[in-house]
């Protein structure tokens, strides 16, 4: 079997608490993954958008990956993102990744000033050389590089990538994706108001921000629609699911899923600045959303 079938279910995309003073809250990172791994879902990642980081030092990156780790003790494998701005950093990260026990790494390209195309696949042959366990690509277009399917199919060739993480929001992308490469990847969806159509269309789970505050609803849609294929079961879910996440992508989206948390009674703490909590009509429709799929602090 694939490694590539390793991987599976509902991967929540971790926040990274922190205290009022900004520091990391390992006691409520601990908590919150007791709490994930109860609810059922497939694995862990740490260090991505949702968990901001970008704000993060490598240090407390490391520090994260390590205390997720642990806590997980391996009921669900853990992905911790890896992808920095330069490839020396990825590739620490990385290592540091695989020596905690982590199944995977997530690899965003570098951002802010993307590299050319060559340049990229250089940087991700160079971190699988590295390591001893698989990659999954981060495709996000707010990194600023736009990939098309025959540019994943080149890093598809790659040993060592074998998962994709599409949050390009392009379900038509996406289906492709599934279509030509189902075979030889683990395809992940990573826009969260497309989950219900990845799903059905056979992606092999989804890396998922609203999983951190409604881990029970999001595993059962996974099994609802995946497992039993109870199409009408499956959307009932879907219906309470997919207003939340409408709202979670037309603002910050780190911001978003804390300010659910904290209407949910999760413990993840404050965003750091300059992105703050939501507030005013936006977080008022969040906690309708919540309360409308059954969800109260």
């Amino acid at each position: 079997m694939s490694k590539a079938r390793q991987l599976q279910g509902i991967l929540p995309a971790l926040v990274t608490p922190f205290t009022d003073d900004g520091s990391i809250d390992e006691a409520a990172l601990r908590s919150l993954v007791s709490r994930l791994v109860t609810a059922g879902v497939g694995g862990l990642v740490p260090c991505g958008s949702t968990g901001e980081f970008t704000t993060l030092s490598s240090q407390e990156r490391k520090c994260v990956a390590e205390v997720v780790a642990e806590a997980a003790a391996g009921a669900v494998p853990v992905v911790p993102q890896t992808g920095a701005l330069t490839t020396k950093e990825t590739v620490e990260l990385s290592k540091h990744a695989e020596g905690v026990g982590a199944a995977a790494v997530m690899v965003v390209p570098p951002f802010y000033e993307p590299p050319g195309w060559a340049d990229l696949l250089a940087h991700y042959e160079t971190v699988a050389r590295a390591i001893d366990i698989p990659i999954m690509v981060y495709n996000i277009p707010a990194s600023g590089t736009r990939m098309t399917v025959e540019k994943i199919d080149e890093l598809a060739s790659i040993a060592g990538v074998e998962y994709i993480k599409d949050s390009s929001a392009d379900a038509v992308l996406l289906t492709h994706l599934l279509q030509e490469y189902g075979d030889r990847l683990g395809i992940f969806n990573g826009a969260d108001t497309l989950s219900f159509c990845a799903l059905a269309a056979g992606a092999a789970g989804a890396v998922w921000g609203a999983a951190n505050f409604i881990p029970e609803l999001t595993v059962e849609l996974y099994r609802r629609l995946v497992v039993e294929k109870d199409l009408d079961a499956a959307r009932a879910v879907w219906d309470k699911i997919w207003p939340i996440c409408h709202i979670l992508e037309s603002t910050n989206y780190a911001s978003a899923v804390k300010t659910a948390c904290e209407l949910a009674g999760v413990t993840a703490g404050p965003t750091r600045a300059p992105v703050r909590l939501l507030d005013g009509d936006t977080r008022k429709q969040l906690a309708t959303a919540l309360a409308n799929a059954g969800v109260t602090g």
